[in-house]
């Protein structure tokens, strides 16, 4: 079997759109790529289409993961002094390609033991990994993939989304004393917000929020009957300490819960230089995968942004780190045969 050409196959796989939801040509793409190199190839289908892939050659101790979808706009490949360009470049097409160019390194040296688990949704509520872990393989490790600037993962924040709420009365907007402002409400309420107290963690540091869409009313010479909005918080403890302080602004507005995910603690190696990380991951929905581990080449200040792209050279080193981590993975694997 040739050797893989990193950036060749990072290209390649690049120049497929993948826009959450529409990742069904990435993923075929992906496991035929896999199939060809000797790999047992499962397709798990999700939703639509849709499907994760998880391969393996033998049964894997230490598995490599990441996700192939992006968020839009799409924009093909190309590369410029050194770098990589492209949506998925950093986030996390790139990695993914490190991830398999690791997996075939170990591979030459003998190590069949090396898993591969590429899934879909992860960048709209993670979809995929709730469904790859449902079919979790008896792996004591698992090492997720996101942009950390090649350092390990100490911790990454939870999320919880809220959407909060506001009725009002339609009136004449002539005569507003016959109506009542739902947009009014919800503006109270979000004031409020800015004045309250939240969760504090000595490593991850203090729960922040952000609001990322608002609507309401239906004319702009009608007092608004209805308006909404959604809050997304990254939390570093309990969601439920965070719900239970943003309950305080019912009945003004209502509160309805529309995702969470929790903080997690990863697992590290003394030597290897380790940081906390503000967002959030697969890895919580990954849970029965084995023990968990984050690391990957790129800088989360150029993901999602529309000068995306990573250092080729960074790739490079990366797939020699996932290399590393992996041997030392399966060293403390048969050390400690039970270890999750």
């Amino acid at each position: 079997m040739d050797p893989l050409n990193l950036v060749g196959f990072a290209r390649e796989l690049i120049d497929i759109e993948s826009t959450t939801g529409r990742e069904q040509a990435a993923g075929a793409w992906i496991a035929s790529a896999l199939e060809r190199r000797g790999y047992h190839v499962e397709r798990q289908m999700v939703a639509d289409g849709r499907f994760n892939v998880i391969a393996w050659i033998d049964e894997p101790a230490v598995v490599f993961s990441t996700h192939f979808d992006c968020v839009p706009p799409f924009f093909p490949s190309d590369v410029r002094d050194g770098l990589l360009y492209g949506r998925g470049s950093c986030d996390a097409k790139g990695i993914l390609a490190s991830q398999v160019a690791a997996a075939e390194r170990l591979r030459e040296s003998g190590e069949r033991r090396v898993g591969l688990l590429f899934v879909v949704g992860e960048e709209r509520g993670s979809d995929g990994a709730a469904a790859a872990n449902t079919v979790a393989r008896r792996s004591a490790f698992l090492i997720n993939g996101e942009p950390t600037d090649s350092r390990l993962g100490i911790a990454t924040r939870g999320i919880l989304r809220l959407r909060l709420k506001a009725l009002g009365r339609a009136a004449h907007s002539a005569t507003p004393q016959y109506g009542e402002s739902a947009i009014d409400k919800l503006l109270d309420a979000l004031v409020r917000m800015r004045s309250l107290a939240w969760p504090v963690d000595p490593e991850l540091g203090e729960t922040f929020y952000t609001l990322g869409l608002i609507e309401g009313g239906i004319a702009p010479n009608v007092i608004s009957p209805s308006a909404s909005a959604e809050v997304m918080f990254r939390i570093v403890g309990a969601a439920d300490e965070v719900l239970r302080t943003v309950r305080t602004l019912e009945p003004a507005v209502a509160i309805e819960e529309v995702l969470r995910v929790p903080m997690v603690r990863l697992h590290t190696i003394p030597g290897v230089d380790a940081s906390v990380f503000p967002f959030t991951t697969d890895v919580p929905l990954l849970d029965r995968w084995g023990t968990p581990m984050l690391f990957g080449p790129g800088s989360i200040l150029v993901a999602h942004t529309a000068n995306e792209h990573v250092r080729i050279a960074e790739l490079e080193s990366a797939v020699d780190r996932y290399v590393s981590l992996a041997r030392a993975c399966l060293a403390s694997a048969a050390v400690h045969p039970g270890v999750r």
